[in-house]
């Protein structure tokens, strides 16, 4: 296969089908000692705030910094007009639907030029002639029977549910693109790439139709079109910004896999694959030399399908592998908020921004409600001692969250010029600083004593199973979790003894699966069910320290007239837990935010302010 096929171009190729860069345009750094920087922006911040990342993000960092740019499929005005949503959607759409289709004996070719080069992995139908260089939006600016790659093209009966669904992904990036493109020949090479790629979506789901079956790759290359789309808009707006960008498409960096273990349904990725993926990304992304290369979040097709090995978390995953490869000095996520905080500020006001957290801290947050970074694509970084800074698009100069290796070697000192670039003085009555700044002695004790966070998850479930005494403990306990594995039900807290188990789950199943699973747990005893419960959760690497830290927790919730389903403890000893009513959730966030991590000033008694009860 050849370079314009895969995506991964040799440095001369790319000089041969991208035009030369104009001398105003900005390059990232060519100092040989500048260090990679790997930046991650979500589907929402790309929805929202494309501009702003290329003018006030993305801009702010090539001076000394060689960026890297991942980019998740773009957010939609509501979640269901979401790029993914959409895509899964009309995949569902074009399985369920009937259909009739005919070959069509129109060609197909490779985009070979342009600001996104030899993009296409796939073959792409000519962009349809128009008039005028902005095409209309909307479904009916697209004749009913475009023709598609792979020789097909709609019939008769032409505007199935799926092509309507195509069209609407369609209209939205044109809308997008429009809104954020300045520069008409920048614009019209991205209206033709948008026009390519979703005709060459509507002919896979008409071939998908043809032959009645959407596999599990081809539901990756389906969803991986989210990040094509994402990433090539964000290649022309920082373009357009005067920012010498390529874009980067990892359809088949893959490395070849010969084991027979990872071939087939149920294969599973090991460490070293992704060690091995890690390289290949970080071999294509150095080929782009001084440009800024805007990397696709998908990377797929994977042994045994990347949605079902990774999940819809794999933009995160790949900006990781990123800054392995290419031995980052940090991997910034960048979110819509300033960065992790003691507690959530939308229902604590007090909640103040944690600086510098530890990873296993951030990934009790994660398991627990709190939406951080997941612990599998934090552990690529981690162990390769690469930060994880996590920033806030509309808020650029904060310092943000960073989740650090080894969080206690940095915290007291930064040099001049991170402070400069990074810091806000720490502001004493609200215990917050941005950045490694230097904490007062007093603040810095409270600290070292003190819990992290308090973070809640709802929408849980309690299930209680007391033996029929049938069977002795060990069975009792093999027979439950036995019906749990065959029922794929994930336990986030569990308590157990001899002859009783409580296990707190995700009220995600639905009523007849549900009814089968206590069917079966039946024949081990007596079952309840608890509904509309929340998990309450005290995470602090401290706590192993803390003396009296859990009673102090379950006391001033007994002040607070918050009943307790269910108490655990996890094995490391840095998160204490408890199942509480959901409806006195926010009640109970305030109470153990106020009583166990708020920062009194030194003289003063901490209490629980009455109006909380």
């Amino acid at each position: 296969m050849s370079s314009e096929d895969n995506g991964a171009s040799t440095p001369s190729s790319v000089d041969s089908v991208l035009p030369a860069t104009p001398p105003s345009l900005h390059q990232n750094s060519i100092d040989p000692s500048a260090k990679y920087l790997v930046q991650k922006f979500g589907g929402t911040s790309v929805g929202k705030f494309v501009v702003k990342i290329a003018r006030d993000v993305v801009s702010n960092y090539l001076d000394g910094n060689k960026v890297v740019v991942v980019c998740s499929a773009r957010s939609g005005s509501t979640k269901a007009l979401g790029t993914t949503n959409l895509l899964l959607k009309a995949a569902s759409e074009a399985r369920k639907a009937k259909h009739h289709a005919h070959t069509s004996s129109s060609s197909s070719a490779f985009s070979k030029s342009g600001i996104f080069g030899s993009s296409s992995p796939y073959p792409q139908s000519p962009a349809p002639q128009s008039p005028s260089s902005s095409p209309p939006l909307g479904p009916q600016s697209r004749s009913s029977s475009p023709p598609s790659p792979g020789g097909f093209s709609l019939s008769g009966s032409s505007q199935s549910e799926f092509s309507k669904t195509v069209n609407l992904i369609r209209s939205e990036h044109l809308l997008a693109a429009r809104k954020s493109v300045n520069d008409p020949d920048i614009l019209k090479e991205l209206e033709d790439e948008i026009d390519r790629d979703c005709d060459w979506l509507r002919g896979f789901l008409l071939a998908a139709q043809v032959i009645d079956e959407i596999s599990p790759r081809s539901k990756d290359n389906i969803v991986g079109l989210g990040e094509r789309l994402a990433c090539k808009i964000v290649t022309a707006v920082l373009r357009d910004q005067g920012i010498d960008a390529e874009y980067v498409s990892l359809e088949n960096i893959v490395p070849d896999v010969d084991s027979e273990d990872h071939a087939g349904e149920g294969a599973t990725l090991d460490q070293a694959f992704y060690d091995r993926l890690a390289v290949a990304v970080g071999d294509r992304i150095k080929q782009c030399g001084p440009r800024v290369p805007v990397v696709t979040g998908f990377f797929g097709p994977v042994p045994g399908s990347l949605l079902d090995q990774v999940g819809r978390g794999y933009t995160d995953l790949l900006a990781a592998l990123c800054a392995v490869g290419t031995q980052a000095s940090e991997l910034q996520i960048w979110k819509e908020v300033d960065g992790i905080f003691t507690a959530d500020p939308r229902k604590v006001p007090t909640a103040r921004l944690i600086s510098v957290i530890s990873p296993d801290e951030a990934a009790e947050l994660t398991y627990y409600g709190s939406e951080v970074v997941h612990p599998f694509t934090m552990e690529q970084v981690i162990r390769r001692k690469i930060p994880i800074r996590i920033k806030n698009v509309e808020n650029p100069q904060g310092g943000g969250t960073v989740i650090h290796p080894d969080p206690d070697r940095d915290l007291s000192r930064i040099s001049e010029k991170q402070h400069e670039h990074e810091g806000e003085r720490l502001h004493a009555l609200q215990g917050v600083y941005k950045g490694f700044i230097p904490m007062d002695s007093t603040l810095r004790k409270e600290k070292e004593k003190s819990p992290t966070a308090v973070t809640i998850k709802e929408n849980i479930m309690v299930l209680n199973v007391n033996s029929n005494r049938k069977s002795v403990s060990h069975g009792f306990l093999a027979g439950i979790f036995g019906t749990l594995d065959r029922y794929g039900v994930v336990v986030d807290l569990i308590s157990t003894s001899e002859v009783h188990v409580s296990m707190a789950i995700e009220d995600t199943i639905n009523g007849r699966h549900l009814e089968k699973l206590l069917k079966d747990l039946r024949k081990n005893g007596t079952v309840s069910v608890h509904r509309e419960m929340a998990i309450l959760s005290l995470v602090g690497k401290q706590m192993r320290n803390l003396v009296g830290i859990a009673g102090r927790m379950f006391s001033t919730l007994a002040q607070g007239d918050v009943n307790i389903e269910m108490i655990s403890q996890g094995a490391s000893e840095i998160n204490i837990s408890c199942v509480i009513q959901a409806r006195e959730a926010v009640k109970a966030l305030n109470l153990i935010h106020q009583s166990c991590l708020q920062i009194t000033p030194e003289g003063a008694k901490g209490r629980v302010g009455p109006w909380l009860f």
